[in-house]
């Protein structure tokens, strides 16, 4: 056996040749050879050619998988037989190993069965040690080859891997990804749909696919024609379409999609749109439930000021009627007693007696009226002190007991906080009295933990779940206004066995940073 032979470039041979530009060109050659005096013929005319070479020989099937396992090669030139070692065992081991280099077997003799058998095992060419004109060419060739196929592997790695990317993009993006054509008849194909297919259009990817009207037949009759003008204005390359509609899924349900796209023309002149689709049935029905709010927002400012021209007309009405009518009486009164001082002290006395009741009375006037537009026992004495004189003024007025409960009569609020929960128990009230046909009220003013919560039940008749919808309830919705302004809650419930719980519920530190607006 032959002693394995490395060749560090330009130690034997004449020096290599230039490739026109300075620089030699590299060659690192593998040699399954058993004579020394072949390898250096081969090595020598590679060297003549113009190549920088770096060799080593081997001769046995150890040494040639220690040289394959120790670097690249760019080429093998393999003896078709030596002892104990031939080409096929040798191309049997490239093989195995998975290495793609260009294999030329260079032999004194070969019979052509055997050669062709070599061929197809994987050699890439088979030459005669007599006749190696052909060597250089071959070799170049070969390498040359080789050199396409490794680009090739190489765009079709890039590819595979900008193909999983993509896919994995497209199963984690929660819109439909999706190219859209033309089909023949004109309908619309999806060559390509993401994951998200089934869950936004409730039908899989291969099923839209198969079906030329699977996408437009969802869509809704009224949102249709949009869709197809849309599409039609982006029929040129780069033009882009961003549209709104609605679809039926199969289990009869409607969502509202956005579906965007670039158009793209298609190496057959064919059009195609590429883009993505989103469900924005949440957004759209958040859109729509703020137009409502804004709507209702609109119709209770309206009707707040429409109740303040209301108690202005009735506070200027008392002020009139009562209170300018004591004291036209009073005037009279003081008229007819000056007239008569000479008069019995008897006389005299009860028209004393009747001034001091129209006094009285006025005073009780100018008293109601102040409450009912400021009281000032809440700045003075808290908010269990206001809501029991509201109460009190309530069962006067209507004759409805109203029983109170107020665990906590030092609960501290700030003053827009109290005034918010004083107002919302005016406002209650004023419901039950009109509203709720009740013959008994209970209030319960507690605090929980960092919340305030005032509990007003009645055993009327009760509301209703449509009466909240209704478009003149303005009591309920401003109730629920003042307490969300101050980042409270609200919520209704029947009471037992009948009537009506409404739980306002207030944090305890609400308002703080508000400056009070009411005077």
């Amino acid at each position: 056996m032959a002693p394995t032979l490395e060749t560090p470039a330009g130690t034997r041979g004449p020096a290599p040749a230039s490739d026109g530009q300075g620089a030699s060109r590299a060659l690192s050659v593998l040699l399954i050879e058993d004579s020394d005096d072949d390898a250096f013929l081969l090595l020598r005319r590679f060297r003549l050619a113009g190549y920088d070479v770096q060799s080593r020989q081997v001769c046995s099937s150890e040494e040639m998988r220690a040289a394959l396992t120790a670097q690249a090669w760019d080429l093998i030139l393999c003896d078709h037989r030596m002892p104990g070692f031939d080409a096929m065992a040798a191309l049997n081991l490239v093989n195995a190993l998975g290495r793609d280099i260009p294999f030329i077997i260079v032999s004194g003799q070969i019979e052509e069965d055997k050669a062709i058998a070599a061929m197809r095992a994987g050699a890439h060419d088979y030459l005669n040690k007599n006749h190696l004109e052909r060597l250089l060419p071959a070799v170049e060739r070969e390498l040359r080859e080789a050199a396409n196929r490794h680009s090739r592997r190489a765009a079709e790695a890039t590819l595979r891997e900008n193909e999983a990317r993509l896919r994995s993009l497209a199963s984690s993006t929660p819109g439909l990804i999706f190219q859209m054509v033309r089909a023949p008849d004109g309908g619309l194909l999806f060559p390509f749909a993401s994951e998200a297919c089934e869950m936004l259009l409730g039908v899989t990817a291969d099923k839209l696919a198969s079906q030329a009207d699977g996408f437009t037949r969802r869509l809704l009759s009224e949102d249709r024609e949009s869709f197809f003008e849309a599409l039609g204005r982006a029929a040129e390359p780069g033009a882009r379409i961003n549209w709104e509609g609605r679809v039926c899924t199969p289990r009869g349900g409607v969502k509202w999609i956005n579906l965007r796209a670039s158009a793209r023309l298609l190496p057959g002149g064919s059009m195609a749109w590429e883009g993505v689709m989103w469900n924005i049935t949440q957004s759209k029905q958040t859109e729509a439930e703020l137009r409502e709010s804004q709507r209702q927002l609109a119709e209770l400012s309206n009707h707040l000021q429409h109740v303040k021209e209301e108690e202005r007309e009735r506070i200027a009405r008392d002020v009139h009627d009562v209170l300018g009518g004591h004291l036209v009486a009073m005037k009279f009164e003081i008229a007819m007693l000056a007239s008569k001082l000479d008069a019995p002290p008897e006389a005299l006395a009860q028209r004393a007696s009747s001034l001091g009741k129209l006094v009285d009375e006025g005073i009780e006037t100018v008293s109601r009226v102040t409450r009912e537009l400021r009281p000032g026992i809440l700045r003075d004495f808290g908010l269990a002190a206001a809501i029991e004189g509201q109460a009190e003024d309530f069962t006067q007025r209507t004759g409805i007991p109203c029983e109170i409960l107020c665990a906590d009569h030092d609960i501290e609020l700030a003053e827009s906080a109290s005034i918010a929960l004083f107002r919302i128990f005016q406002e209650a009230l004023t419901n039950i009295s009109k509203h709720a046909g009740a013959d008994q009220v209970q209030v319960r003013l507690t605090e929980e933990g960092d919340d305030v919560i005032l509990d007003i039940a009645d055993n009327g008749c009760g509301i209703e779940a449509e009466d909240l919808s209704k478009p003149r309830s303005f009591g309920l919705r401003g109730i629920r206004e003042r307490l969300t302004s101050l980042g409270g809650s609200f919520e209704h419930r029947p009471n037992r066995p009948g009537g009506t719980r409404l739980i306002a519920r207030l944090p305890v530190h609400a308002g703080m940073d508000i400056r009070d607006e009411e005077t």
